[in-house]
């Protein structure tokens, strides 16, 4: 069963920053409990709650959210496995009424581990945890380059030096990244006019690669991270201009 929360608010900005956060329980109880603490504080907003795990990936993996709150003892799939199948998550707080699962929860990478029964003060302190980690990550990355993306029903942030090369796919194209393939519904012409130009190249009908990322070329391939990558025939002396390199 799912109960949403979602409306027009979550995508205002404000000067106080709110994480958009998810309950994913199988108990009705622990959801009202943890919507009220969720409801009680100033950085968190609650956006939806998930009474199962397939509930809950379908609805996390289409929507932009930034902290869920787990409960581990789930029945058919439980936390851990919910976690295991998702291809990315946001910040997670793992929540148990067990102690047993404490070294199991942090080979996740989970933000932090709370037990039952939950107390508004040790709760207070896994938020500022989550908002520390969140504002870190937002930091390192807040002058770097940036593109946002539409890819299944998500809006996603994409590094410009991550990029390694831009593939068409028929109607859609491919961005194939350091960590990922995202897939979007586009044209390589028009995608081409988002990026900078003295760091772009479409050196084929099919192919525009980031110039850094060259690693060798010749009069018919360039190699990025050991792909061939095809370079059409008029497009060589446009690379090695952009090369800086002569002919």
């Amino acid at each position: 069963m799912l109960f949403t929360y979602f409306n027009d608010d979550i995508n205002c900005k404000s000067s106080l920053m709110k994480l958009r956060s998810v309950i994913v329980d199988d108990s009705s109880l622990q959801r009202i409990a943890v919507a009220k603490l969720i409801n009680d504080h100033p950085n968190l907003l609650l956006v939806a709650e998930y009474s199962n795990a397939l509930e809950a990936r379908k609805g996390i993996e289409s929507n932009e959210i930034d902290l869920i709150f787990l409960d581990i003892e789930m029945p058919i799939i439980n936390g851990f496995d919910l976690l295991e199948s998702m291809s990315s998550r946001p910040q997670v707080v793992l929540i148990t009424g067990k102690a047993d699962y404490a070294l199991k929860a942090f080979d996740y990478d989970v933000t932090d581990y709370l037990h039952k029964p939950l107390s508004s003060a040790r709760f207070n302190i896994s938020v500022k945890r989550a908002v520390g980690k969140y504002e870190q990550l937002n930091k390192v990355n807040e002058n770097e380059e940036h593109i946002v993306v539409k890819s299944n029903l998500k809006n996603r942030k994409v590094f410009l030096d991550d990029i390694k090369w831009i593939e068409a796919l028929g109607d859609y194209i491919k961005l194939v990244t350091d960590d990922a393939n995202i897939v979007i519904l586009s044209t390589m012409k028009s995608f081409k006019q988002k990026l900078p130009e003295d760091k772009f190249l479409r050196i084929h009908k099919s192919y525009i690669i980031n110039l850094d990322k060259i690693e060798k070329y010749t009069s018919k391939n360039v190699e990025v991270s050991g792909k061939q990558i095809p370079l059409s025939r008029n497009k060589k002396t446009e690379l090695m201009e952009a090369l800086n390199t002569p002919s």
